[in-house]
């Protein structure tokens, strides 16, 4: 069908724009189709589906039965340990999220003027513990509960306690602990995202930058630096972003499953509680939504930051 205007001439409507397009580069969009084939069935569509469950009472057995906001009502209302989930995950993603963010540039930013070969070691030295299988035992052992622990056995020989500590069994204690280990832990991928994007910047914009004015490098950092980085940085942000509010293996592996009191429990465990465990999976599903929005909005307020850097 052609849509012609008043003075008879044809429109291209959307529709048949974006259908020209596809016959002009057909043989682009059949390269492409596997990936987001394979990215809408197992990313976009399991979202949409999950969206749909958390309004639905489903245990896996029985066909799932609408109840409409009933899980939301109760995960806010009704559901204590929830409330303490979203309370440890909001003040763990809010230390180690810009924490491991601006320590991964940092680091990234002073070993990136080493010689190569020197650079290359500290790099492989810094980003080892995140690929580590042996980490968590690591801090198993630093932070034993008798005083064959390295922690209690410092703190014991040097007069600061008189017996051992529970550090890994204590409320007071658990929280702080996973949170340093996460941290240890967290020069991964954006570190190295970040040392090849400091290592792909223009070297003549410096020289360009010093002849129209600038001084040290602080200024070239703001000015120069960072938006040539910006594809890095929002790579970076992403990447810590998911990581803070997805934590649940370091809790689970230093804290147990649950933890004591619940002083380490995260909304992730807490999913993992409702929807491997339990199989109520409409509940989990309520869960994972509240999440997903939640980082979504986190990388939305990040992405409008580093849009006005180096303004």
């Amino acid at each position: 069908m052609v849509i012609r205007n008043a003075n008879g001439n044809k429109i291209i409507t959307a529709a048949a724009s974006i259908g020209r397009d596809i016959s002009v580069k057909k043989h682009a969009y059949v390269l492409l189709a596997p990936y987001f084939i394979i990215f809408f069935a197992f990313t976009v569509f399991p979202v949409v589906l999950s969206f749909g469950l958390s309004f639905t009472n489903f245990n896996m057995l029985e066909f799932p039965k609408w109840i409409g906001w009933d899980n939301y009502v109760r995960l806010f209302v009704k559901d204590d340990v929830y409330l303490t989930a979203l309370k440890n995950t909001l003040l763990f993603a809010a230390i180690t999220g810009p924490a491991s963010y601006m320590a991964c540039f940092l680091f990234a930013w002073l070993i990136n003027e080493l010689p190569p070969r020197f650079r290359s070691i500290i790099t492989l030295i810094l980003y080892a513990p995140s690929i580590s299988g042996n980490a968590f035992l690591i801090w198993q052992i630093m932070f034993h509960s008798d005083s064959y622990g390295y922690v209690n056995a410092f703190l014991i020989r040097w007069g600061f306690i008189t017996e051992p500590v529970q550090w890994l069994q204590d409320p007071q204690w658990m929280l702080a602990i996973v949170i340093l280990v996460q941290l240890w832990l967290s020069l991964g991928t954006a570190f190295l995202a970040f040392i090849a994007g400091l290592q792909g910047i223009d070297r003549t914009l410096f020289e360009a930058g010093a002849m129209d004015g600038i001084k040290n490098r602080w200024q070239e950092l703001w000015y120069i630096t960072l938006p040539s980085m910006r594809p890095q940085l929002m790579f970076g942000a992403v990447i810590q972003i998911t990581t803070s509010f997805a934590v649940a293996e370091v809790s689970i592996y230093l804290a147990g499953f649950p933890s004591t009191d619940y002083a380490a429990h995260t909304i992730v465990t807490h999913l993992m509680d409702y929807g491997t465990i339990r199989f109520e999976m409409g509940y989990a599903s309520a869960i994972a939504t509240v999440l997903f929005g939640i980082m979504l909005g986190t990388n939305l307020l990040t992405q409008r930051f580093l849009k006005k850097v180096g303004d």
